[in-house]
């Protein structure tokens, strides 16, 4: 049959598709209603979509379906796997490939944010995975490094503030960088 319209095939379901409703996704273009996971059928876009070859997914089904399997993935201690994880820049694909900024090389483990996939905590400069990370100051924090820096006191996000990439406790932040002055908390000797 002739392709008259101009468009390029459906990926999903091998009609034609118009400029004005494709999503194109790993080169193979879509209507926007066949944009969907293939297990879940939930509509996909360019912040959710994850392509395995010829196939979409979604996040959640594709990490089920081809992420990593073992214990702390979810699965329990008795559905271990022998098959090794796959590295990170396999999960996601992005619907249009943008190009990656290049990250100055350093020998300093503090200056270099990234440790193979996963973020490196300020404190302690060790390797921060999803499991044990805590975002503050917009860095990636441990949950046993996520202490204030002065007096030690285990923080929340109700109760943690920072000053030069550094945790406090409110209080210790007070003392030690509120404003000072009579009425504001710090006591004066008036004779």
């Amino acid at each position: 049959m002739p392709n008259w319209g101009g468009g390029t095939k459906c990926a999903a379901c091998e009609k034609t598709v118009y400029h004005a409703e494709e999503i194109q996704c790993n080169g193979r273009s879509f209507h926007k209603p066949c944009f969907i996971c293939m297990s879940c059928r939930k509509g996909l876009d360019s912040t959710t979509v994850a392509a395995h070859e010829s196939e979409i997914y979604c996040k959640s089904c594709y990490g089920k379906k081809y992420g990593p399997k073992g214990y702390g993935y979810g699965q329990g201690a008795g559905a271990l796997s022998s098959v090794p994880p796959r590295p990170a820049g396999l999960y996601h694909q992005d619907v249009s490939p943008k190009p990656q900024p290049a990250s100055p090389k350093s020998n300093d483990n503090k200056s270099s944010p990234k440790f193979g996939c996963s973020d490196r905590c300020p404190r302690c400069s060790k390797a921060v995975f999803l499991a044990e990370k805590v975002m503050a100051a917009g860095k990636s924090w441990h949950k046993t490094c996520f202490r204030c820096a002065l007096c030690g006191k285990s923080l929340e996000s109700t109760t943690v503030t920072d000053k030069d990439g550094e945790l406090y406790c409110k209080v210790c932040y007070a003392k030690n960088f509120g404003p000072k002055g009579v009425g504001l908390g710090n006591a004066a000797m008036l004779a």
